[in-house]
């Protein structure tokens, strides 16, 4: 029997994350992220790997409580305590937002996991910005 090894998470080829063009402007939306499931305690930690190491440590996560199934207050990530969070702002029904203390804030749209590919080529392109 042979065992696949799994590649370390920020070289994860099955990240669908976009990230905006760094720029000197505040943006309204720092990227998008397509997770594969609405089960954020198995998407999360692929998704922090993925962020940039100049992002810092996340300790901070805010999610549309609406989408997402039932969360615990914190959960821990490559050894790091990252503290969840609902929200049902219908201003940003598919959004997560991420908060490293010190270092900033950022806000990515969030691709519903059953959108098809072709749907979600045009939202991932619109979330960074038109880039891709």
């Amino acid at each position: 029997m042979t065992t696949a090894r799994q590649p370390p998470f920020p070289c994860d080829p099955l990240l669908r994350l976009r990230l905006a063009p760094h720029g000197g402007l505040p943006r309204a939306i720092d990227g998008a992220w397509w997770p594969r499931s609405y089960d954020l305690l198995a998407e999360l930690p692929h998704l922090l790997a993925g962020v940039p190491r100049a992002w810092g440590h996340i300790t901070s996560v805010t999610v549309s409580g609406a989408a997402w199934s039932a969360l615990p207050g914190r959960i821990v990530v490559v050894n790091q305590v990252v503290r969840l969070r609902t929200s049902l702002t219908a201003s940003a029904p598919h959004a997560i937002v991420l908060i490293a203390p010190g270092l900033g804030r950022w806000d990515l749209l969030v691709v519903p996991p059953d959108t098809t590919a072709e749907a979600a080529e045009p939202l991932m392109a619109s979330g960074a910005g038109g880039h891709g």
